[in-house]
């Protein structure tokens, strides 16, 4: 079996993001709609992004293409950091309290909340609980006072003077950055501190936190007292956490943490068989089928898997400005077990290598779109909506032909079974699928649910032929 048992769980994960398909907006380069909050130095809309420079992105622009993401389909919003902060990532947070004002207020996201949640669509926030920026309060503190500061217990403090602009960094930082000190989670008042803030944005009606490099936090304790406190303010809120694949995320998913993590994990699998095609068939299988064994069934159906964000090159450029490759991927996300999440841009063909070029500015020219990519992701949201067995049915290979490169899998839920047929192989394969699964036999036809078409099975074996760079998500009919 590719799953584990599906006897009753003790871990609980949220309902709704077993639905969910998210969509990724970095908000500085999504929209500009209220050019009045702009920075001094706004660059126009399109320029090449660098590491500092701004676009003018906003909250409001979010709302002003509100229509555009329900057209997508898409259900669920994670927005990356959207707080008080001089960056144009906003991950150096100088108020986790203020919605910075080059985003607009708290107005401004109560109104985005609202609109979003009339739709049915759920929003979460980037949280950044292991460090924060030179200008939060405490470390603005504790720089003008020294020793007489009482934020001294807060950071990890190795001498004074801080050092916070030149000379040797002595103080816990991120990565080496001294414009990113570094939380002491074990001072009582820090902890308390930043529970209260993620309290506070769940009771302000967030959805959930998306949370920045939580294994820095060298403390599952801090991550078990931040799920009660976010579990009190909303049951259903949801916690993900970015976990990179370098990483086994196994100790945070064990129901009393995280619900999920960013997978990382399945997007470089993705990546090494699609984009690069450095793997064959049966090495993705196998990784396939440990990564599905490796948590619970309720952890899988509640992973945040993508294809790309806002720390990676976008799959588009991985895979050499192939779209047939990008298609691919995607519909493999949209068949998987776990919440789908579409790196804003992706949808109409934007790339862009590693940060800062994956950051660009999204397009509003319809001219620069490569709209057959849309409708063909924008009919894979529709398709996974529509069936409940690509959101919550179980998972099973069925099919790894490494001659022809092609990878098929059986979801199935009580409601119904369908079998996903993908085609590696830039020229079409004729696949051979046996249908040996109790689920399958007796299956009178299966309907193509992207081409309409209908095939036949005979003598316990479905042949079709995929065209290259394509596949099929096949409905059984009985």
């Amino acid at each position: 079996m590719a799953e584990r048992s599906e006897l009753p769980s003790k871990i609980s994960t949220p309902d709704w993001v077993k639905e969910a398909i998210f969509y990724q907006i970095f908000p500085e380069r999504f929209c500009n709609g209220d050019p009045s909050n702009d920075p001094a130095n706004v660059q126009p809309w399109g320029t090449p992004p660098t590491p500092y420079n701004f676009m003018g992105g906003d909250l409001r622009g979010v709302i002003q293409r509100f229509d555009y993401l329900l057209d997508l389909g898409i259900n669920a919003i994670y927005l990356n950091p959207i707080f008080q902060s001089s960056s144009n990532h906003k991950y150096n947070t100088y108020d986790y309290y203020q919605i910075d004002p080059r985003f607009g207020d708290l107005a401004t996201f109560k109104e985005l909340l609202n609109l979003a949640h009339s739709h049915g669509v759920r929003v979460i926030l980037d949280g950044v609980f292991n460090h924060c920026g030179r200008g939060f309060f405490p470390f603005y503190d504790l720089l003008e006072n020294g020793q007489h500061s009482p934020y001294k217990d807060w950071f990890y403090v190795k001498g004074l003077p801080l050092h916070a602009y030149r000379g040797k960094v002595n103080y816990g930082v991120w990565w080496n950055v001294r414009s990113l000190p570094k939380f002491n989670v074990a001072n009582p008042a820090t902890r308390r501190y930043l529970l209260d803030v993620a309290r506070y944005w769940i009771q302000q009606g967030a959805d959930g936190w998306r949370l920045d490099v939580p294994n820095e936090i060298a403390d599952h304790d801090f991550w078990r007292e931040f799920r009660q406190a976010v579990k009190a303010a909303n049951p259903q809120a949801y916690i993900v956490g970015e976990i990179w694949y370098t990483l086994d995320a196994t100790p945070w998913l064990q129901g009393d943490q995280f619900d999920g993590v960013t997978n990382y994990v399945l997007q470089q699998a993705l990546v090494n068989f699609m984009a690069k095609e450095k793997i064959k068939v049966r090495a993705f299988d196998r990784r396939i089928r440990q990564l599905l064994a490796r948590h619970d069934r309720e952890i899988n159906l509640a992973q945040l898997n993508l294809l790309g964000s806002h720390d990676t090159s976008r799959f588009l450029a991985e895979s050499g400005g192939e779209t047939g490759k990008l298609k691919l991927a995607y519909l493999f996300l949209m068949t998987y077990p776990g919440a789908p999440c579409i790196y804003y841009g992706d949808e109409v063909g934007l790339t862009g290598g590693l940060d800062p070029e994956c950051r660009r500015c999204m397009p509003w020219d319809e001219s620069q779109w490569n709209t057959p990519l849309r409708d063909f992701v924008k009919r894979l949201v529709a398709i996974r909506k529509a069936n409940s067995a690509l959101r919550i049915g179980s998972f099973e290979p069925v099919l790894a032909d490494a001659a022809r490169n092609i990878y098929a899998y059986q979801r199935q839920d009580e409601s119904q079974a369908i079998l996903v047929v993908i085609n590696n192989n830039p020229a079409a394969q004729r696949a051979e699928v046996p249908l040996s699964k109790d689920s399958l036999r007796g299956v009178k036809a299966f309907a193509d649910l992207l081409s309409g078409q209908e095939h036949a099975p005979v003598g316990g074996t479905l042949r079709l032929t995929v065209p290259g760079r394509a596949g099929a998500v096949l409905a059984a009919q009985h």
